[in-house]
């Protein structure tokens, strides 16, 4: 292989990488945020250990759309 190629995939697998480490950090910030700051009354983590599955599908949703940015980044 030329050592071209390899530095092109390597820095591509750089950027995605990247990417993706951001995308997952925006989305955990942005799920804590969200439970922060407009859902002062109530709290996501007591709300699950009371069984809540509201609260559940919530939070769920919102870590499949990070999941979804993820492997969009992946995808390149």
């Amino acid at each position: 292989m030329e050592w071209d190629f390899l530095l092109a995939t390597l820095m591509n697998l750089t950027v995605n990488l990247v990417y993706t480490l951001v995308a997952l950090f925006v989305g955990v910030k942005s799920l804590l945020l969200i439970d922060d700051k407009l859902m002062k009354t109530i709290s996501f983590e007591e709300e699950l250990k009371k069984g809540n599955i509201a609260v559940a599908i919530f939070a769920s949703s919102i870590l499949i759309f990070v999941a979804l940015i993820v492997t969009f980044g992946f995808k390149g």
